[in-house]
């Protein structure tokens, strides 16, 4: 998809569609601005379909022998309600009634009132963009030897144009920049578990590096061993593929003032071990194990594209399978991480938090001043937070605020959780420093606790268990069904809040 801006005095093109936002309580001065634009009356055809402009209305209108020959009205409510959240569900709508009316180009035109032009900018180009996403890579071939999807190809909207005031080219480049990374995400999660390995996460990891100077530094299971990370390679040691353990590092060319450390799950496929996955464990959708990585990479994307000044940001993760063999870790293993805590393994499906153990610890070591992990961790978040929202730990609330204020302003769910210190007393062993698992109550508030013994002194730390957001079954927002490259947007927001201007 292309997307351009346009002045708001800009002809429009007879081919495109229009789609223009109005407010409730301003209807009648709106459509006769939009009357006299147009230079015909829509009066008849708007009172005949009864359109308010509530939030959340739309009404596709057909003008006969004028143009444009497709008009769009998206309804936003009041004004004094018009949020950026609006924005973003008017921009999803316009995007994806184009889509289904089979139109190719699309010129939007969503009213700022009192927001920041930028931020409605960036939000509706990302909107427009990630709405109409489709990953046909593997469907299969027709009866003529099209490749299945392609019919829609032909239609696809792929031309936006975006009315705005003033030259926000740099506002659009960094909302496509950051729409690539969640679209990489996305194709990363949603890929099954035979076609992305820890062996093809490294590949990717390597292209990221020569497209994005990045830098790249590539752990095996030798190099691992040497660092004592037995915890992450007791997970690994089932599988027949060996494990990567991936570190890119994006270094601005100014001189670093802040540097920050994100750390993404990375298990390519969760067969649970012994303690195997069954009945409603859904063990067929665990390719989205991995959604953690998926987010740092896409992450790593959209920086090494937009280039932040005076930063240094690592991307870490410790990928592998957990999977089962005469080789698996068993439950009651004893495993030793790289900082010298002992784990009993009391359960073999509690795997993502040891390999995150050895990630945490090697990230800490890199001296940073912050560290955020990402991670689908646990099953009680889901439970309790739904498929819109992550769940946030973190002991540091300049942390936590400012990774609330990220999501918020990138337009992703996000709500901070308990973490309170006596749960702990929950994951003590008799055998070991630590169990994996504590009692199924609180189990993302013990899971959490247990990341939290792996962060050096002094590093702010904060954990992002999104076992809910990283998938939708039905699609949310700008999300389409499937993979929806949750934390990216997130991620990058915060991460440019500590650039130097």
């Amino acid at each position: 998809m292309e997307l351009h801006l346009i002045p708001a005095d800009a002809p429009l093109p007879g081919e495109a569609a229009l789609a223009v936002g109005l407010f409730s309580d301003e209807l009648d001065a709106g459509l006769t601005g939009l009357n006299k634009r147009l230079g015909f009356s829509l009066a008849n055809l708007v009172s005949q379909r009864k359109f308010k402009a509530d939030a959340g209305e739309a009404l596709v209108l057909h003008p006969l022998g004028e143009t444009p020959q497709t008009l769009l009205l998206l309804g936003l409510g009041e004004r004094s309600g018009h949020t950026l959240q609006g924005v973003q569900k008017a921009a999803v709508r316009a995007a994806r009634v184009a889509r289904d009316q089979s139109v190719k180009a699309l010129v939007l035109d969503l009213p700022l009132a009192a927001l920041e032009p930028t931020a409605v900018l960036q939000q509706q180009a990302m909107a427009v963009r990630l709405a109409v996403f489709q990953d046909l890579r593997f469907k299969g071939k027709g009866k003529n030897g099209d490749k299945a999807g392609d019919k829609n190809d032909t239609t696809a909207l792929d031309d936006v144009r975006m009315i705005c005031p003033g030259a926000q080219a740099a506002v659009l480049a960094r909302a496509e920049a950051i729409c690539a990374g969640v679209e990489l995400a996305r194709e990363l999660v949603a890929a099954p578990p035979n076609v992305v390995t820890p062996l093809s996460l490294a590949t990717t990891a390597q292209q990221l590096a020569e497209d994005h100077g990045l830098a790249l530094r590539i752990l095996e299971r030798q190099d691992c061993e040497r660092l004592g990370m037995g915890s992450y390679l007791g997970v690994a040691q089932a599988s027949a593929l060996p494990p990567k353990f991936l570190h890119l590092t994006y270094r601005s060319d100014d001189p670093v003032k802040r540097r920050l450390a994100l750390v993404g799950k990375g298990l390519t496929f969760d067969s649970g071990g012994y303690n195997l996955k069954v009945g409603a464990a859904q063990i067929e959708m665990m390719k989205y194990d991995m959604g953690g990585c998926g987010a740092v990479l896409g992450a790593a994307r959209a920086i090494g594209q937009l280039r932040p000044k005076g930063i240094e940001v690592h991307f870490i993760s410790a990928t592998c399978e957990n999977m089962i063999s005469g080789d698996g870790l068993h439950p009651g293993d004893i495993v030793t991480a790289s900082n010298g805590v002992t784990i009993e393994v009391n359960n073999t499906d509690a795997e993502g938090r040891l390999t995150l153990a050895d990630a945490l610890v090697y990230a800490c070591n890199l001296k940073p001043d912050a560290v955020v992990d990402l991670a689908t961790l646990t099953g009680a978040c889901l439970i309790s937070l739904g498929d819109e929202l992550a769940g946030l730990w973190s002991p540091d609330d300049d942390l936590a605020t400012d990774l609330l204020k990220a999501a918020r302003c990138s337009g992703e769910g996000l709500w901070r959780m308990p973490l309170p210190a006596s749960y702990m007393e929950r994951m003590k062993s008799p055998f070991a420093d630590l169990k994996n698992t504590g009692p199924r109550a609180g189990g993302a508030i013990t899971a959490a606790l247990f990341l939290k013994e792996f962060i050096s002194p002094g590093v702010a730390w904060a954990h992002l268990d999104i076992a809910g957001t990283v998938w939708s079954d039905k699609g949310h927002g700008d999300n389409p069904a499937g993979a929806t490259g949750y934390g990216v947007r997130t991620l990058v927001e915060w991460v440019s809040t500590h650039a130097a201007d």
